[in-house]
């Protein structure tokens, strides 16, 4: 089937609808900041969720076989990256945060410390001190060679912590790194020889450049997929961010009694639209994704050439995901780089401080970019940076 490439939407249509990005700053602000895409959805999406809508198909979901959304996410798995996971370990939720919330009250107790990669994605840090949880920030070192990691910091770390759970979230926002093979396997055997269960999320494993290909971290042997839960969604690659459909491949086995000890509605479950967008996201939408990474591996080029007129801030070429990660701290803006080119230049980014909140650590000289926008659009973000630069 040929799928015809949707229009970008217009920017006034976003600020007119109910998407935080564009809805939740003031009117002359671009926004740059939370991780959805300026550049439509897949056709097959719209058109599933249409054809639902015209049936009036919006009862409680039920399957008589196995749940569509598991079947597709077995399936994709083994064809995209070539890991078969057992359809029966795998449940649907609503999102990451929901699963993340679950993980750390099934796996841990409270006071347990939980150890992940900082800076990471803000609402992981805020749900592991909600909990009641000790956050244990494991370092990524950044040089000339891109973002790296010592296995032998995180051994130490591991053996004076002794997490609960472990959170790998690859490939890693806000960084873009993605992790090599052997790093994957040290980090395994970590795992291991810890009995440590890990929290693998992979919901930006589509959204690869450079031909790089993504490993699933409960591939790598069996050892350590019986510790894995892996958790992903279609709403990164696919720009469905509010549809709330997720899913947890639940390899540890004592995660997976718990919830099958927990009341039966106790988590709600998505409903049929979402799980039929998600299916249409992962079977039928090959083809819009392709041009989409077209676009964005055009867009973190650009920003790449930009950066290079800026030699004053630290910039790591993303591998994988949407999201630039600058480091404006040798710029006459590094105390707070968000915020004045909020001020300034009426651009909304991303804070760093917030990647690093509860933590020792201070990445408050960053900001992370969202690229995931239109050329043009993109273009205006830049020279409004550059404008506050030059000020």
């Amino acid at each position: 089937m040929t799928e015809t490439r949707t229009p970008f939407p217009d920017p006034a249509r976003l600020r007119d609808g109910h998407g935080a990005k564009w809805t939740a700053v003031d009117d002359d602000v671009i926004p740059a900041w939370v991780a959805d895409m300026d550049l439509g959805v897949p056709e097959q999406v719209k058109n599933k969720i249409e054809c639902t809508l015209r049936r009036g198909d919006l009862g409680y979901p039920f399957w008589r076989a196995v749940d569509p959304v598991v079947q597709a996410f077995s399936d994709r798995m083994r064809d995209q990256y070539g890991w078969e996971p057992e359809t029966g370990d795998t449940r649907v939720f609503s999102d990451l945060i929901q699963i993340l919330q679950v993980v750390i009250e099934y796996a841990t107790q409270p006071g347990d410390a939980v150890a992940l990669h900082v800076p990471t994605y803000p609402p992981f840090l805020a749900a592991i001190e909600r909990a009641g949880r000790r956050i244990i920030p494991l370092p990524l070192d950044r040089d000339d060679n891109g973002w790296s990691i010592d296995i032998e910091r995180h051994r130490q770390i591991f053996r004076d912590e002794r997490p609960g759970l472990f959170i790998l979230v690859n490939p890693h926002n806000p960084t873009g790194k993605i992790f090599r093979r052997d790093e994957l396997t040290a980090l395994a055997d970590l795992a291991v020889s810890h009995n440590v269960p890990v929290l693998s999320d992979e919901i930006h494993a589509d959204l690869t450049f450079d031909g790089r290909r993504h490993i699933p971290f409960a591939s790598l042997d069996s050892g350590v997929a019986d510790l894995v839960i892996t958790a992903t969604s279609a709403t990164k690659a696919f720009n469905l961010a509010g549809i709330r459909c997720a899913v947890a491949h639940i390899g540890h086995s004592a995660v997976a009694d718990a919830l099958d000890r927990a009341p039966l509605d106790f988590f709600g479950t998505p409903s049929i639209m979402s799980r039929l967008a998600t299916v249409a996201a992962w079977r039928e939408s090959a083809a819009w994704q392709r041009r989409t990474m077209e676009v964005l591996e055009r867009n973190r080029r650009r920003i790449t050439d930009w950066a290079q007129t800026h030699p004053e801030i630290g910039y790591v070429e993303p591998e994988a995901t949407y999201l630039s990660w600058l480091d404006f701290s040798e710029t006459t803006i590094g105390r707070d780089p968000a915020g004045i080119i909020l001020e300034k230049g009426r651009v909304q980014l991303s804070p760093g401080e917030d990647f690093t909140q509860l933590t020792d650590l201070d990445t408050s000289s960053y900001a992370r970019l969202n690229f995931a926008t239109t050329p043009d659009n993109l273009d205006t973000v830049l020279s409004r940076i550059d404008k506050v630069l030059d000020c």
